[in-house]
């Protein structure tokens, strides 16, 4: 049955008298925000107008010794350094993962004690240890250990084994990541542990390693400078011949300093679209 308008109860209008005026929005003050943001720009100018002005930190030193032939070497050795060592430690650590996981209580212990005694001992100690594995070990294999380990061989075995027990854990807490149903989907597939974890796991894993492992990353390029003590010609101890020649220290360090910012804000920058690539499906999810 259809009902007519005419027949709905009307509602009378208020009186014009009575009607409240619309509540005015008054924007929040932030008066005390502005002010420290003020205060902390100030200060940042000042400390720039310091560093600028400044005649001691020698920039004119700076600009002669940061494309020289000695620092560009120094340069590339580190950049070489920390790509072979992140390279050997992660394919040294993700095995150390996968026996750590392993079921096999052997595997699981050996793989538990690498881990917590490499990360227990300072990377120097490491070192200054593998420096001096001639007193222990004269030869190896027949040849003098001297001859066989160079600073350079000593600084990539010592870098590597100490990265690989912390490249464990990123690797093993990547696979804890994987949903347990996305392996139950493998094995009833049939395909091998190996298969698996290759083609199912460690894709699903890197949403996860990749954060840690770009931290790791950027940790090895400014740890390599530790190889100075052992005499390898990385970047600071480029700088430090120079400068112990010169006597012109802090221009050399800034020589050192702005090319280490340089390489990490480039290396801040491939981790952030790496990132992304591997978020892609979580990404698209969330959407």
């Amino acid at each position: 049955m259809a009902v007519s308008s005419d027949t709905l109860p009307q509602s009378s209008p208020a009186p014009s008298g009575n009607r409240s005026p619309a509540p005015r929005i008054v924007p929040v003050r932030r008066t005390g925000q502005w002010a420290a943001a003020l205060v902390v720009l100030l200060l940042l100018a000042g400390a720039a107008n310091s560093v600028a002005r400044n005649d001691a930190f020698q920039w004119d030193v700076v600009g002669d010794y940061f494309t020289s032939a000695s620092v560009l070497r120094g340069l590339g050795l580190t950049l070489w350094l920390t790509a072979v060592v992140m390279v050997l430690g992660f394919v040294l650590g993700t095995l150390l993962a996968v026996m750590r996981l392993s079921a096999n209580p052997v595997l699981s212990k050996v793989s538990w004690g690498y881990i917590w005694l490499l990360r227990s001992t300072p990377i120097l100690v490491q070192l200054l240890f593998w420096f001096n594995i001639g007193a222990l070990y004269p030869q190896i294999l027949g040849v003098r250990t001297g001859d066989l380990l160079g600073p350079v061989t000593i600084a990539v075995v010592g870098l590597t084994l100490h990265e690989a027990a912390y490249a464990a854990e990123v690797v093993r807490g990547g696979i804890l990541s994987v949903e347990r149903g996305q392996i139950e989907a493998a094995e009833s597939l049939g395909l091998g542990r190996w298969r698996r974890l290759r083609r199912i796991v460690l894709p699903q894993a890197m949403r996860s390693i990749v954060p840690p492992a770009g931290n790791m990353l950027i940790g090895t390029l400014k740890g390599t400078s530790i190889v100075s003590v052992i005499a390898v010609q990385d970047l600071l101890y480029s700088v430090q011949l120079v400068y112990h020649r010169t006597y012109q220290v802090i221009p050399l360090l800034l020589v050192a300093t702005i090319w280490y910012v340089v390489v990490t804000s480039l290396l801040s920058v491939g981790q952030h679209y790496l990132e992304r690539h591997y978020a892609r499906g979580a990404l698209d999810r969330v959407r």
